[in-house]
């Protein structure tokens, strides 16, 4: 019985020296804040202290011994240092200790328990959409932080302004500058609570155009990071492209800017096994290459005839005859490259000497298949 296990406690182990986030770290972050939110309801906790304590020291002792795992194998590959001051390492120290610095230090089991909730800052680095954003974050920074100001500045004044027009009629909510910055802040973002509202002729025209404001800034924020989301997915995007024309052999014979040319023209498909690409009789508007895999040709008379990795296909729709003529379905798993009709005309008219295989090849075709 015992072979088994170890290879599994082996496997486990270098999963969770890689840092990782491993399947029973997940369970155990998962379990342990549903069990640290059950805490905090009296009438359930009554009713399984022990069950909810048991699970929080588990999950507890289980971040202590990923957080010495993960230490040990620093120091082992001497990076230890670079793991502790790491974003990952410090998430592991900060879950691993901080309740039980919390209980040494004399707080509440219930208030220390609370600290659970920093285990969650454990799927950070896991999530991939955050590196996105913070290169976004990174790239923008200048509008984002021009925007931020414009948006200080507007709360600065109104709060100055409105303290000017209402501390005489609303002492208590607008006597101060910063008892009005509450109330700033609330317009400026739009959502009104109403607890804080100006009762002045002069002190609701400042609020109209504080709103106002309000909206435009939340506008430009929304613009400048989706237009960066949009930059950097196409960035994303080019760099896979380019990565599965510069496998395919038609290509391969391009320079790098004949080869970026042709990387912003294309667009990936990725395909499942046994799904029908080109059905005969449909009208055709695209030809693919074939970046990995493989594709079967059903041609008429039942003959067959597979194309692997660096071949294409549908060319004859964009070289005169618009109507399929075969029905193609890929065998595996199997990425295409798409070349539109619109593209493929300007692709050929830049690179004629593309236009002159993808003719010749045409041509060999149409022959086999009479």
């Amino acid at each position: 019985m015992s072979k088994p296990l170890f290879p599994a406690l082996s496997l486990f182990l270098a999963a969770t020296a890689g840092r990782n986030m491993t399947r029973p770290a997940y369970i155990a972050v998962a379990v342990g804040v549903a069990m640290m939110v059950l805490l905090t309801v009296d009438p359930a906790y009554e009713a399984a202290h022990r069950w909810v304590d048991a699970v929080l020291w588990a999950c507890l002792a289980f971040f202590v011994f990923e957080w010495a795992v993960r230490l040990r194998h620093a120091v082992r590959s001497q990076r230890a240092l670079a793991y502790a001051f790491s974003f990952r390492g410090l998430v592991d120290l900060v879950a691993a200790a901080a309740i039980p610095v919390a209980l040494l230090a004399g707080a509440g089991p219930e208030s220390a328990w609370l600290l659970g909730v920093l285990w969650v800052l454990k799927l950070v680095p896991g999530i991939p959409g955050l590196r996105q954003l913070r290169r976004v974050m990174v790239v923008e920074s200048g509008p984002l932080l021009s925007v931020l100001v414009i948006f200080l500045m507007v709360v600065l004044l109104a709060s100055v302004a409105e303290h000017f027009l209402e501390r005489e009629a609303q002492p208590q909510t607008f006597g101060s500058v910063p008892a009005a910055l509450w109330w700033a802040v609330v317009t400026m973002a739009t959502v009104g609570y109403g607890d804080v509202v100006p009762v002045t002729l002069l002190g609701r025209m400042v609020a109209a155009l504080v709103m106002i404001s309000g909206l435009g800034v939340f506008g430009l924020w929304t613009g400048i990071l989706a237009t960066g989301f949009a930059a950097e997915t196409r960035r994303d995007n080019f760099l896979k492209t380019w990565e599965s024309v510069s496998k395919v052999p038609f290509f391969a014979a391009l320079g790098p800017a004949a080869i970026a040319d042709v990387t912003n023209m294309l667009r990936t498909m990725d395909l499942p096994p046994h799904t029908m690409i080109i059905r005969k009789g449909q009208q055709g508007d695209c030809m693919y290459f074939i970046a990995s895999g493989e594709v079967e040709v059903d041609l008429p008379g039942g003959k067959k005839v597979a194309l692997g990795e660096g071949a294409f296909f549908g060319e004859m729709a964009l070289l005169g005859n618009a109507t399929r003529n075969a029905n193609i379905t890929t065998t595996g798993v199997t990425r295409l490259l798409v070349l539109d009709l619109v593209d493929f005309r300007l692709l050929m008219a830049r690179h004629p000497e593309l236009g002159q295989t993808i003719d010749a090849e045409a041509r060999r075709r149409a022959l086999e298949n009479k």
